[in-house]
């Protein structure tokens, strides 16, 4: 077994929610191990950090450039980051890595805003360097077996698509009692241009045109700030037209009282159909013309390589969050191996994200608007 691909992780300090998440599914294939992080801009919180990811202590960085810059110095320095951090943050972390030849994993949103996504677009095309995005749901097995299937042709021309991603944590103004992670998301100057749209809307939209593999070309958007005192849109619907002719929406909300984390995909083609739902994620409904339903199961014999490739045990036995993450922590692996991974997000998809958010929040209640 080669060596594994030394990672640091920079946000993930205690109390986070997506820096442990990122480490579970980096590591899930044994291919990435954690070294070091610059977990929290306080020092003692990084160190309380390091301690509990269990890495050396030294290696635990008040500091994105003090661990770049020590690790450098070191023969089993990182060979990548990872970027957990509040969006403000995702523009100069991945480029204080690429200035010095790291590899850069980062959650989505790709930037805080479209002007930060296209000097980062920018910076890659002069310098290269290799960036993926957890655009997480593009791992799911029987998300990439309906965008499998529809290339093949299984429902005709696509029609209509409809994704939709409801939450319900944000319904009450909880960062006005110090909930950290509700704070930095209705913060304009940690978030960006968007609130949810930028948090949770941009994985819809994602999700959309990464099954449909066309591009939507035109957007209408109706954002709305439904608790008072708010500064960042919390609910958000927008209407979408893509180069193909489809029309659709993208509906995502976290004001919706009692959702938990409902995602969900219709594709509505000439033949027939597809239904994908986040919370029976290890199924995808085909319907056909005359109204019959075909249910598909990961870990079966009648999915195709796309699929088959993601899912890790046999149908039945489910599979989830995690497991999606790793497969697209498996398809960086693979980049940086330089073997082909074409259904790992990246900075194309970052800049798609971005402009998607810009067009909505500038074109808010305009009707129409390029994008």
């Amino acid at each position: 077994m080669s060596a594994r691909i030394r990672m640091g992780l920079i946000g993930g300090g205690p109390g986070a929610f997506i820096g442990p998440v990122h480490r579970l599914a980096a590591e899930m294939d044994r291919r990435i191990e954690l070294v070091a992080g610059a977990f929290s801009s306080d020092p003692a919180r990084s160190l309380a950090a390091g301690e509990a990811y269990g890495i050396d202590p030294t290696r635990a960085y008040p500091s994105v450039e003090a661990m770049i810059a020590a690790e450098a110095q070191r023969p089993d320095g990182i060979q990548m980051v990872v970027i957990a951090t509040p969006n403000h943050l995702h523009l100069p972390a991945a480029k204080a890595a690429l200035d010095v030849g790291l590899a850069v994993m980062s959650d989505k949103p790709a930037t805080a805003t479209l002007a930060q996504a296209q000097e980062l677009a920018a910076l890659l095309a002069d310098k290269g360097g290799l960036y993926g995005l957890t655009f997480t749901y593009a791992g799911y097995p029987m998300i990439r077996e309906a965008k499998a299937r529809i290339a093949a042709g299984e429902i005709g021309r696509v029609r209509k698509v409809v994704a939709e991603y409801y939450q319900g944590w944000l319904a009450q103004p909880i960062e006005q009692d110090g909930n950290k992670q509700a704070g930095w998301r209705t913060d304009p100057k940690q978030a960006g241009q968007g609130g949810c749209i930028g948090d949770i809307g941009v994985h819809a939209f994602n999700l959309a045109e990464f099954v449909v593999g066309d591009a939507v070309e035109q957007v209408n958007a109706d954002l709305g700030i439904v608790v008072p005192g708010r500064a960042l849109d919390d609910d958000m619907t927008v209407l979408l037209r893509f180069a193909n002719g489809a029309r659709g929406m993208v509906g995502a909300s976290q004001i919706a009282t009692g959702e938990r984390n409902n995602l969900t995909l219709r594709i509505y083609g000439e033949t027939g159909a597809i239904r994908w739902s986040h919370e029976a994620a290890d199924r995808l409904i085909i319907t056909d013309a005359d109204g019959s339903d075909r249910t598909l199961w990961a870990g079966s014999g009648h999915v195709g390589d796309w699929a088959a490739r993601a899912v890790r045990v046999p149908a039945g036995h489910p599979e989830g969050y995690l497991e999606a993450f790793a497969n697209l922590y498996r398809d960086f692996a693979d980049r940086m191996a330089g073997e082909d991974a074409p259904l790992l997000p990246g900075i194309a998809e970052g800049l798609r994200s971005m402009r998607f958010v810009s067009a909505c929040v500038e074109g808010n209640g305009k009707g129409w608007v390029d994008l």
